[in-house]
């Protein structure tokens, strides 16, 4: 005969647990997915992008996005130098994992440099500085831009692309490749970006870099730190 209290003091059975490591390396793994095809973040290394990034601000970037307009706030890779695909090897087996962690979790060190810029100049347009008024133009139309902090000095008359010496806020015309953006910083006057080879020159395309679409990680989508600033980025 069945004791039927005695079964129904019987304990739970506990599902059973994977063992740790494995259960880490899940983990990880689905970091990674979620990195190569959604969204992955970054942060701001520099002050090229204030006021509308900070450094220190933690950004979201959306990697299904492929469609990228004027006025988008990018992140591209590169090495030591934008030509670069990859920073060189490191030589330290300490800094390598570390950095193939980095390249994972998108946090820390890593074997590629990330830059965060605003796109200007879409392939084939023409894009130089400036109108009387100190403007950039893209294909001979002036561009309104709000973002734009502390932009290198401009006075119509006086200092100017027609004045001696030039301003600095002066490039000539730049004609984007295909295949291929040209990017501004906000931070103007502290951007080291497309065209910081052609400030104050008078022509010349050979001066300017620009960044291939397959270096482009995907637009940002949102700041999600400090919590204070969370939102998405100013047009």
């Amino acid at each position: 005969m069945t004791d039927a209290g005695a079964s129904r003091r019987q304990p739970p059975q506990r599902r059973r647990r994977l063992p740790w490591f494995t259960e880490v390396v899940v983990a990880v793994l689905g970091v990674a997915l979620v990195q190569a095809f959604l969204v992955k973040p970054f942060g701001v290394p520099s002050q090229s992008m204030e006021n509308s990034l900070h450094i220190g601000d933690r950004i979201l970037v959306n990697r299904l996005d492929h469609t990228l307009d004027r006025g988008d706030v990018v992140v591209f890779g590169h090495g030591a130098q934008w030509q670069d695909r990859h920073l060189p090897t490191a030589a330290n087996p300490l800094e390598r994992a570390l950095r193939a962690v980095g390249d994972v979790v998108g946090i820390g060190p890593s074997n590629t440099s990330y830059t965060v810029k605003r796109v200007i100049g879409l392939p084939g347009e023409h894009v130089a500085c400036c109108t009387d008024r100190g403007a950039v133009t893209v294909d001979d139309r002036p561009l309104v831009e709000p973002y734009v902090f502390e932009d290198l000095p401009f006075v119509p008359g006086t200092l100017d692309c027609s004045s001696s010496p030039r301003s600095t806020r002066c490039f000539p015309e730049i004609t984007v490749p295909r295949e291929n953006l040209l990017v501004l910083g906000d931070h103007r006057s502290q951007s080291a970006d497309s065209v910081i080879g052609c400030r104050g020159a008078t022509d010349g395309q050979e001066c300017a870099r620009f960044v291939p679409f397959d270096r482009v990680v995907g637009p940002v989508v949102l700041r999600f730190w400090p919590p204070g600033d969370v939102g998405a980025i100013p047009r």
